[in-house]
């Protein structure tokens, strides 16, 4: 889309998800055997952006991870003193941006709108855009849920004009602060909604649920998973090796439950590390 590119923020150390991503970046984390970040590259290239002149995507804790993975397919911004932040990840990518807006989106948001594919389903936030607004993705606030943007919530995506992106420092922060309420208080803030799911990825309980979802209440299994046990409402990821019972819960890439365990409501990752939810 001529004037406007896109950035994935994937710098994030995932510290409420401990001890899953001890060794693997939160971007990475799978949900429904895809990584977190596939999916945010996966919509933001259905919308057009779909090359490293378009779409950037950045990286700081166990950014070798990240960078390896995104390989040729996004311009790489690599913060090597640790995350900056969501304000701070898109200042250092100013001079990539040059001029243009940006349409910034959280590798870690899990977003699933059935009726749309993956792109299109988040396509109103570009719609009718002036370029001379601000605008987020938002969902209404849950019962007895205080705070947001006039009883609304942020789903995972904003939209910011270039003269925002050239106000930003270059220095740790967060788009809230210095481009959100600025410009509501400017009368300058548009939130559009999102009639998907939207699940903040942040928490294990919030990660399974996403898993949970993907496989849409069935059991999502990958084919090259060795399953010899129960399984029942999980996901199974490549070359994991089942033998005992396994309901509601996530196991992902190489993992192994083993003869007489009996998994639920939990998260398996590789070296028996379990996290319960």
């Amino acid at each position: 889309m001529t004037g406007i590119c896109a950035v994935v923020l994937a710098a994030g150390e995932g510290q409420r998800l401990r001890p899953l991503t001890e060794t693997l970046p939160k971007a990475l984390c799978p949900v429904g055997n895809v990584p977190l970040l596939d999916r945010a590259l996966a919509r933001v290239a259905a919308l057009g952006f779909d090359s490293p002149a378009n779409v950037a995507v950045n990286a700081a804790y166990l950014a070798d991870q990240v960078v390896a993975h995104v390989a040729d397919r996004a311009h790489l911004s690599v913060e090597p003193d640790g995350p900056l932040g969501t304000a701070g990840g898109v200042a250092r990518l100013r001079s990539w941006i040059d001029g243009r807006g940006v349409l910034v989106g959280n590798a870690d948001a899990y977003l699933a709108d059935p009726r749309r594919s993956p792109g299109p389903d988040i396509a109103a936030i570009l719609d009718g855009w002036s370029g001379a607004t601000v605008r987020i993705l938002t969902k209404p606030n849950r019962p007895g849920e205080t705070g947001g943007f006039s009883g609304r919530r942020f789903a995972g995506f904003s939209l910011l004009p270039w003269r925002y992106v050239r106000e930003l420092p270059d220095e740790h922060g967060n788009l809230v602060r210095t481009s959100w309420r600025p410009a509501e208080s400017r009368g300058e803030l548009e939130l559009i909604g999102y009639e998907g799911v939207y699940i903040d990825t942040g928490t294990p309980a919030d990660y399974l649920s996403a898993n949970l979802h993907a496989a849409n209440g069935q059991t999502l299994i990958d084919p090259t998973a060795d399953v010899d046990g129960p399984v029942s409402a999980s996901v199974i990821g490549p070359h994991a090796r089942v033998r005992g019972s396994v309901t509601r819960a996530v196991v992902w890439p190489r993992a192994e439950v083993g003869p007489g365990e009996n998994l639920t409501d939990v998260i398996r990752a590789p070296d028996g590390l379990t996290v319960a939810v």
